[in-house]
């Protein structure tokens, strides 16, 4: 088979595969009025297997949307409610004397599970802050003198309030890193909230139409997408002017920007890119697939300095004007 033809075949492929996506919207659909974007980036998430991290006041549907994706996914789920008072052996377990065996034996978390609701994480102490950490990171977690592997695939849909409401924290910087995407959630619209009345927000609507084997194969589809050399340049020189702005032409914002983007965003922006690609139904990246996922990538990975704050000046602000003056190719 000449190379035309294998391109042809993953092309097929690809498309095929991604048809069981736009369903697995179609599902959640049916209990989540708008969100469209949102939908879309926990797709993203899931076939980069990264975490997600979404923002938004309280009775938005935050929580409501985390459980109809695992029910059209039909994976392990555990719902972990952040409280002050949370300990780290509430999150990944313990060990507990037998006294039968006169030994001790390992209670797993709940943190065992393939998709984790981390419902309100900005109000969890630094213990439990660090435990999480280790487990998003290395896929693995540590009890007593013994290391165990999570469960493929494990995703962490952590959610968080503003931090201006009252009893939340600041999350670590090394922390907020760990998630690919940071989505904010907004009220609907007019229209949006209209439609909330006339149906029937039941989760048991939901069908499962997706498997472990379904994201798996995704997974290995995409690692197939090609990027061109051009367009791996673009994604390197978008992170370069978030830490050296002066070199891309890019002074009048250079001063709001205490530091950049990490390598580890490069990755994010490399893999999103093609996960991307792949939810259009194409082989190949294209600089509007690196466009699209950006904001959600880099919006959490900036940090400001005062003088952008003082005069309320976003992540959002600065890396619309980055994309606006970093060429594409």
């Amino acid at each position: 088979m000449n190379s035309i033809e294998t391109s042809k075949n993953n092309s097929e492929k690809i498309k095929e595969a991604s048809a069981l996506f736009h369903l697995l919207s179609n599902e959640i659909s049916k209990v989540i009025v708008g969100q469209e974007s949102t939908i879309t980036f926990c797709k993203l998430a899931i076939l980069c297997g990264g975490h997600v991290l979404l923002e938004g006041l309280p009775g938005i549907a935050k929580t409501t949307l985390i459980k109809a994706f695992n029910k059209a996914m039909g994976l392990g789920f555990s719902r972990i409610q952040f409280t002050p008072d949370l300990l780290p052996s509430d999150l990944i377990g313990t060990l507990i004397y037998n006294q039968k065996t006169h030994n001790f034996e390992t209670k797993k978390g709940p943190i065992f599970a393939n998709l984790i609701l981390a419902d309100e994480i900005n109000r969890a102490p630094a213990k439990v802050q660090a435990a999480l950490l280790e487990a998003m990171q290395e896929k693995q977690v540590t009890i007593g003198s013994e290391t165990y592997q999570l469960d493929t695939p494990f995703l962490v849909f952590a959610t968080q309030n503003p931090v201006e409401q009252e009893g939340t924290y600041r999350l670590p910087e090394a922390q907020v890193d760990r998630f690919l995407f940071k989505l904010l959630l907004t009220y609907p619209s007019k229209v949006e909230e209209r439609q909330l009345l006339e149906r029937e927000l039941n989760l048991e609507a939901i069908n499962t139409v997706l498997h472990k084997q379904d994201i798996y194969n995704a997974q290995a589809l995409i690692e197939t997408i090609y990027i061109d050399d051009k367009i791996k340049n673009y994604i390197v020189d978008l992170i370069f002017a978030t830490r050296e702005p002066k070199s891309y032409k890019l002074s009048s914002i250079a001063h709001f920007i205490l530091y950049g983007a990490s390598p580890r965003a490069t990755l994010s922006l490399y893999r999103a890119s093609k996960a991307h690609a792949f939810l259009k139904g194409r082989h190949f990246v294209i600089p509007d697939d690196v466009k699209a996922v950006a904001i959600a990538i880099l919006r959490h990975r900036i940090v400001m300095t005062y003088e952008a704050e003082a005069e309320y000046i976003t992540t959002d602000t600065i890396i619309k004007e980055i994309l606006a003056e970093v060429p594409a190719p």
